[in-house]
């Protein structure tokens, strides 16, 4: 089998939950701090291993092509500026990796998002991350998590965390039997099960490695919820021909797709930076007198 090398990395949604400042800014484009979102998941992706990244884009998304290119009049004006620093920085963006960009024509979900990348990823095993999903592990990325458990395999490999049961009809979740210690055979799996109906509390989050034989797949699965074709449906579907592991993935995960998770990323972020620490606890300190003083 081969090793781990493209990662596909869908961002062709419109953001809806962010209007209206998504109405001309990607949500992958939202700001921690100083680092948009999609940066943290590519600096994961290749901190794993990840050599491509293949984005699928819609006409929407031209702003992500865009930063990850090279940006020659702003790096002449740093220059003569003299801030030679800030051009290496944002050099090593453009550098990270290869970046390919596949336009999805139509927004049918996650598996067709996925199949969609098909003729870039070839005969290959690769990753997927969800592109408003943060994992923060400084010791082991989060998909090097999941490329571990591959390596050893050489099978396709989930990766989950664990929610309380009224969540289960947020997530796909996976019903496994334990082969050994965080890692489970995967006997079954549905998405978005009612919390009287889940098999389980193990939740499917945005990091996954899929084997090719996922693209057949995805071309059997007929459209499941939502009108969509989903990912967990064609997964059910891969476990008749091929075993399936997942793993609980360590680290802290963030959902930027929603404000609630998005603003806990940028304070619980800012906290631990040198140059935004301070400030932040000053904010805190400051929030937490006024609220005593209301209550």
């Amino acid at each position: 089998m081969f090793r781990v090398r493209k990662a596909v990395i869908p961002v062709a949604g419109f953001g809806t939950r962010f209007l209206p400042a998504t109405k001309s800014t990607p949500k992958e484009m939202l700001p921690i701090v100083d680092k948009p979102i999609i940066q943290f998941i590519v600096e994961e992706a290749v901190s794993s291993g990840i050599e491509t990244i293949i984005f699928i884009t819609g006409r929407h998304k031209r702003a992500i092509e865009d930063y990850f290119d090279y940006t020659p009049e702003l790096e002449f004006t740093l220059k003569k500026a003299g801030k030679d620093e800030h051009v290496e920085k944002i050099r090593e963006i453009s550098n990270m990796a290869d970046f390919v960009y596949v336009r999805q024509k139509e927004q049918l979900g996650l598996g067709h998002a996925i199949l969609s990348a098909e003729h870039v990823v070839g005969n290959e095993p690769f990753a997927v991350l969800l592109g408003d999903e943060l994992i923060i592990n400084d010791e082991k990325p989060a998909l090097k998590q999941l490329i571990d458990v591959f390596n050893r395999f050489s099978k396709s490999v989930i990766g989950t965390m664990k929610v309380s049961k009224e969540e289960t009809n947020k997530y796909g979740i996976v019903d496994g039997m334990e082969v050994e210690e965080n890692i489970k055979l995967v006997k079954y799996l549905v998405e978005k099960p009612s919390p009287e109906e889940a098999p389980s509390t193990d939740a499917i989050i945005g990091r996954y490695i899929l084997t090719p034989k996922i693209f057949d797949m995805l071309k059997k699965t007929p459209f499941g919820k939502g009108g969509e074709i989903q990912l967990t449906d064609a997964l059910l579907n891969l476990l008749n021909y091929e075993v399936i592991y997942s793993t609980e993935m360590e680290g802290r995960r963030y959902d930027t797709g929603n404000k609630y998770g998005y603003l806990e990323a940028i304070f619980e972020i800012a906290l631990e930076r040198e140059d935004t620490s301070d400030f932040v606890k000053s904010i805190i300190k400051r929030l937490n007198e006024r609220i005593d003083i209301k209550s």
